[in-house]
Order: C-alpha cells, then sequence, then structure tokens
C-alpha cells in the first residue's frame, strides 16, 4: 500500500499514512487532532537494471541529445 507524506498548517507537524491511491486525494487528520494538513509531493527513486545514465550511448535518442530542442 502507498505511502503519503503530510504536513500539518496548525502545528508544522511532518507525518505519513499508508492508504489506497484511490484515497490518497481524501482529507489526512495531523496525529495531534488538527484537520487543516497539505499533501507533500514526494520524490521517488526506483532502482533497476537497465543501463544508467552513464554508460547509455552519447549524442542520440534524448531530447537536445536527439535535435529537438532548439
Amino acid at each position: 500500500m502507498p505511502r503519503y507524506e503530510y504536513r500539518c498548517r496548525s502545528c508544522g507537524d511532518t507525518f505519513e499514512l499508508s492508504r489506497p491511491m484511490s484515497e490518497s486525494a481524501a482529507p489526512a487528520q495531523c496525529p495531534a487532532g488538527h484537520a487543516d494538513t497539505v499533501k507533500l509531493l514526494s520524490t521517488v527513486a526506483v532502482g533497476g537494471s537497465g543501463p544508467s545514465s552513464a554508460s547509455a550511448p552519447q549524442g542520440g535518442g534524448g531530447c537536445c541529445g536527439g535535435g529537438c530542442c532548439g
């Protein structure tokens, strides 16, 4: 189940909740009982077995390397 991070606007506390994706936009209550919270944007690093950018071929396929910038 995904974890979402929230910050309470009343007390400044940051907390996480595990909830289904279908409830990701639902309001969340702060552990101290405050209702004025905001969901924070999180960056997620996902590892894989594909080639890293250091070993990828240079000069082709990327936006600026492929010539689509201009």
